[in-house]
């Protein structure tokens, strides 16, 4: 088997598996070993290599996933493109449990998580001003629509610290704000994707009103027991949105600035 892939795919609470035929590789990355060993498979025509950003029994805790070895061992294998599922709350009344969202911005709400390659060494500053990849976006939110299931094409997601769910008073804060969708991942994961010149798309499965509906007490706050259970009732049409994305993926997106974003080399590199 080659070890080597073109899309990377994160799978977030309750998606621990991907590819039905796939081989297992173990990488050492200089930041240590991923959250899991690594499933390499094929969709269409292209290499997929698939990591469970928890681990298949989830240990790894929203703030201690091991991002930085995650994104180090995709670029190893020649990942260009990465897709990071995940699941989130709603903070919107129109946007629902079931629904996808498509993320094209967020906010950083976490702290003293490792966040960057260039924390010695060289030092690079990198834009983020667009945090996504919006070609990959955009064949995210057609391969939705061809699968049938009920997506929004943008969506602002507010990335908290976790483990805990949010409170009432700061939930109405975020949606004072006028963001979408929380969750606990995407940050610092897409940022490190950016770091290595990578597409990243950010597809959040809405599994709960966060805090509940304001001014409807009869919708309950989310716990980590219903976010489990909807999100496992909901693999199916995940899986579904992101086979048919991986197959209509072009093998380089153009009309981006993701790539721009490499940098001199890391102190890591050994190349």
């Amino acid at each position: 088997m080659d070890p080597a892939a073109d899309v990377g795919v994160f799978g977030g609470s309750g998606f621990y598996s991907f590819l039905e035929t796939a081989d297992e590789v173990e990488i050492e990355t200089p930041f240590g070993r991923p959250s899991d060993p690594i499933t390499i498979g094929t969709v269409g025509e292209k290499r997929v290599a698939f990591i469970p950003r928890h681990g298949r029994d989830h240990r790894h805790m929203p703030s201690a996933v091991p991002a930085r070895a995650n994104l180090w061992a995709l670029r190893s294998l020649g990942v260009t493109t990465v897709i990071g599922p995940c699941a989130a709350g709603s903070l919107e009344s129109t946007v629902h449990p079931g629904d996808f969202v498509v993320l094209d911005q967020l906010v950083d709400r976490t702290w003293g998580r490792p966040d960057t390659f260039y924390d010695a060494g060289h030092r690079h500053h990198v834009s983020f001003a667009d945090p996504y990849c919006p070609i990959v976006a955009r064949t995210a939110v057609d391969a939705a629509r061809r699968v049938g299931v009920a997506v929004h094409d943008h969506g602002t997601v507010v990335v908290i610290q976790g483990p805990r769910f949010s409170t009432r008073a700061e939930s109405a804060w975020f949606r004072a704000q006028g963001w979408e969708v929380v969750n606990m991942t995407q940050y610092p994961e897409a940022y490190l994707a950016r770091e290595l010149g990578m597409h990243y798309a950010g597809i959040a499965l809405i599994t709960d009103y966060d805090t509940g509906v304001e001014h409807d007490p009869a919708v309950a706050a989310v716990t980590q027991d219903h976010v489990f259970a909807f999100f496992e009732e909901n693999l199916h049409r995940m899986r579904a949105l992101l086979l048919d994305l991986v197959e209509h993926l072009p093998s380089e997106p153009e009309g981006c600035d993701c790539r721009s974003a490499i940098g001199p080399l890391s102190p890591y590199e050994s190349r």
